[in-house]
C-alpha cells in the first residue's frame, strides 16, 4: 500500500488537527484536505490494496475500480463544496464531524470486505448524528436520538447478515451476491435499504435532516443515501425487488412532498424520490440501468446539495423554515434565488441541466427492458418533482406573499459554495461526456435527441400549467404529516409506558413480596445458621481442641527426663504388648 493513499484517511486523520487550528489557518486547512482528496481519487490506480488476514478471514481495505472511483470522485467534490459552505462556522465540532462523516463514506466506497465496510458504515451513522445534535434544540436532540436508534438497529441487522452470509459463503469479501439469497443476504439487503431510505424504512431521513444544522444538512443530503446506492449497485445489481421498491420510492417521496410546509422536509422527501430512480436502475441491472443509477447519484449529490444550501441560506438569514412564514425574499436575496433555481431546474431534468442527462438514462433503461409501467411511474414522479421543488417551494419561499422579512444575502463563502455546485449542474448538463467516461460501463446513450427534448419539455410545461391552474390548492398549510416514523414513535412511547406502568408495578409487587416474606425468611434462616454454627460446630471444634491440649499436657508431665523412668516405661510397654499378642494369638 506504499503507492496508495486512502482518501478516507485524509479526512479521518485530518479531522484530528481541526480543533487546534484557528482563524485563517484553519480555513485554509479545511479547504486543503478535500482538494488533496480529489487529487488522490483522480490519480488512484485500479486494483486491490491492503490485503491481509484477520481472525482467520481475508480482508481487503480498498478495492478500486470504476464504480468506486465515480462515487469517490463526487464525494470528494461534495466535501470541498460543503466545507466551503461551512467556513464561517467558529466551532470546530461540526467540521470534525463532517470530516469523519466524509471519510467513513469514502471508506465504504473503497471497502473490499464486509468487516471494513461495517466499521465505516457505523462510523457514518455516529458522525452524521452529531450534525443533528449540534443544532442544540429540543427538536433536534429528539430527532438525533431517533436517528441513532434507527441506524443502530439497521447496523445490528447488517452485522447479523454479514456474519451469517460470510460463514455460509466462506468469505467476507465484498462483491455481488451470486446465486440464491439466503437469510444473511436478506439481512444485508435490509441494512442497505434502510440507509437508502426505502419506504417504509425512510422516515429517519425526513425526521432528522430538517432538524440538522444549516451546514450539517448539506453534508447529510449527499452521503448516507448515496453510499447505500453504491453498496446496492455493488452487491445486488439485477435484483427484481429493487425495481419495484425504487419505483414506489419515486412516487412516495413526491406524494408526501405535496403535504409539506417545512422547506427542508419537502426537499428531504425529494431525496427519497430521487434515490428511488437509482434503486430502480440498479434493480433493472442492465449496463444502461447501472450507469443511469450511478450517473444520477453523481448529479443528485450536487443539485440536492445546492437546493439544501439555498434553503439553508434562507434559514440562516431569516430564522424561518416554514413556507407559510416565508415570501418576498427575491427582492433581498436575488443571488440565492438564482442559484437555487439552477438546482431546481437540474432536479427537474430540464434540458441542459445535469438531471436531464442522468435521470433519463434510468427511464431509458426501463424502456429497453420493456417495463412500460415503470417508465410511466418514473415520468410521473419527474413531473411531481418539478411541481414541488421547481415551482411550489421557490414560489412560496422567494415570491408569493411578501411577508416584509428583513433579509440579506448569506455570507460570501455560502454563495461561493452554491455557485460551485450550480456551475457543475450546468456543466454536466451541457457536457455530459466527462461524467459518462467515469461510469462503470461504456455508455451507449444520447440524451439530446429531438424526441427526448420535446417529450421532456412537454411534460415540464404541462406541469407548469397545472401549477398555475391549481395554485390555490397548493397553498402550504401549517400541518404535520404522518409517516412511518409514527410507528416507532408510538412504539417507543408504548415501551416507556410499559416500563413505567406494568413493569414498574410488577417490580414494586415483587419488591413488596421480597420485603414482607422472602427477606424475613432469609434473615431467620441466617440467624438459625449462626446459632448452629456458634453452639454446635464451634462447640465441637473447641471441645476437640481442649481435649488435644489436655492430652498434650499429660504427655508433657510424663516426660521427666530420668532414664530409669523411661526404661521402666519401655519394659511395661513390652509386657503389655506381649500380653495383647498372647491373647489375640489364642
Amino acid at each position: 500500500m506504499t503507492d496508495f493513499v486512502h482518501p478516507a484517511l485524509l479526512f479521518i486523520l485530518g479531522a484530528v488537527a481541526i480543533p487546534v487550528l484557528k482563524g485563517s489557518i484553519r480555513r485554509a486547512y479545511l479547504v486543503l484536505v478535500p482538494v488533496l482528496a480529489i487529487v488522490s481519487v483522480l490519480t488512484i490506480e485500479p486494483g486491490s490494496y491492503g490485503a491481509a488476514r484477520f481472525v482467520g478471514q481475508d480482508i481487503l481495505l480498498a478495492k478500486v475500480d470504476k464504480l468506486s472511483v465515480v462515487f469517490a470522485t463526487v464525494f470528494s467534490i461534495m466535501a470541498l463544496i460543503g466545507t466551503i459552505y461551512a467556513l464561517h462556522l467558529k466551532s470546530a465540532g461540526q467540521h470534525v464531524a463532517a470530516f469523519v462523516y466524509v471519510g467513513c463514506a469514502l471508506g465504504v466506497v473503497f471497502a473490499g470486505d464486509y468487516l471494513t465496510l461495517y466499521l465505516f458504515w457505523e462510523g457514518m451513522a455516529f458522525a452524521s448524528a452529531y450534525l443533528v445534535f449540534a443544532a442544540q434544540s429540543e427538536r433536534s436532540t429528539r430527532a438525533a436520538f431517533r436517528y441513532l436508534m434507527v441506524h443502530v438497529t439497521g447496523g445490528v441487522l447488517l452485522l447479523g447478515g454479514i456474519v451469517h452470509h460470510g460463514l455460509s459463503a466462506g468469505s467476507f469479501l465484498f462483491g455481488p451476491i451470486a446465486g440464491s439469497m439466503d437469510t444473511g443476504a436478506y439481512l444485508i439487503l435490509v441494512g442497505f435499504l434502510l440507509n437508502a431510505a426505502v419506504p417504509p424504512l425512510n422516515a429517519w431521513l425526513t425526521d432528522a435532516y430538517p432538524e440538522a444544522t444549516v451546514t450539517g444538512a448539506v453534508f447529510m443530503s449527499a452521503f448516507t443515501t448515496k453510499t447505500a446506492v453504491y453498496v446496492l449497485a455493488r452487491a445486488f445489481p439485477g435484483t427484481e425487488l429493487l425495481v419495484w421498491l425504487g419505483t414506489a420510492m419515486a412516487l412516495y417521496g413526491v406524494i408526501y412532498a405535496v403535504l409539506e410546509n417545512d422547506c427542508r422536509r419537502l426537499l428531504a422527501y425529494h431525496i427519497v424520490s430521487q434515490v428511488g430512480y437509482m434503486v430502480a436502475g440498479i434493480g433493472i441491472g442492465t449496463e444502461l440501468g447501472v450507469n443511469g443509477a450511478t450517473s444520477h447519484a453523481f448529479a443528485h449529490i450536487l443539485y440536492k446539495a445546492l437546493l439544501f444550501m439555498g434553503a439553508g441560506a434562507v434559514i440562516q438569514v431569516t430564522g424561518r423554515r416554514k413556507l407559510t412564514e416565508l415570501g418576498g425574499l427575491y427582492k433581498t436575496m436575488p443571488l440565492t434565488v438564482t442559484l437555487y433555481m439552477i438546482g431546481a431546474l437540474a432536479i427537474s431534468a430540464f434540458p441542459f441541466f445535469s438531471g436531464f442527462v442522468t435521470k433519463s438514462m434510468v427511464v431509458a433503461a426501463a424502456g429497453e427492458d420493456h417495463r412500460a409501467w415503470v417508465m410511466l411511474a418514473l415520468t410521473m414522479a419527474s413531473s411531481g418533482t418539478f411541481l414541488h421543488t421547481g415551482l411550489k417551494l421557490p414560489y412560496f419561499m422567494f415570491f408569493g406573499t411578501d411577508r416584509k422579512i428583513e433579509a440579506h444575502e448569506p455570507p460570501g463563502n455560502m454563495l461561493v459554495a452554491m455557485a460551485m455546485a450550480a456551475v457543475l449542474c450546468i456543466a454536466i448538463g451541457v457536457f455530459p461526456g466527462p461524467l459518462y467516461a467515469l461510469l462503470p460501463y461504456p455508455v451507449v446513450f444520447e440524451p439530446y435527441t429531438g424526441s427526448h427534448i420535446t417529450e421532456s419539455l412537454g411534460v415540464l410545461m404541462f406541469t407548469a400549467l397545472a401549477f398555475v391552474l391549481f395554485l390555490r390548492a397548493l397553498d402550504p398549510e401549517n400541518t404535520v404529516s404522518l409517516d412511518t416514523d409514527w410507528f416507532y414513535r408510538r412504539g417507543a412511547r408504548a415501551f416507556l409506558w410499559f416500563a413505567e406502568k406494568p413493569l414498574a408495578r410488577y417490580e414494586k409487587a415483587a419488591s413488596d413480596v421480597s420485603e414482607t416474606a422472602v427477606l424475613p425468611f432469609l434473615h431467620g434462616t441466617a440467624r438459625a445458621g449462626l446459632r448452629f454454627d456458634l453452639n454446635g460446630v464451634d462447640a465441637a471444634v473447641n471441645g476437640l481442641a481442649r481435649a488435644i491440649l489436655d492430652g498434650g499436657g499429660t504427655l508433657r508431665r510424663l516426660q521427666t527426663g530420668v532414664v530409669t523412668h523411661y526404661a521402666l516405661a519401655m519394659i511395661a510397654g513390652v509386657i503389655a504388648a506381649t500380653a495383647i499378642i498372647a491373647v489375640v494369638w489364642q
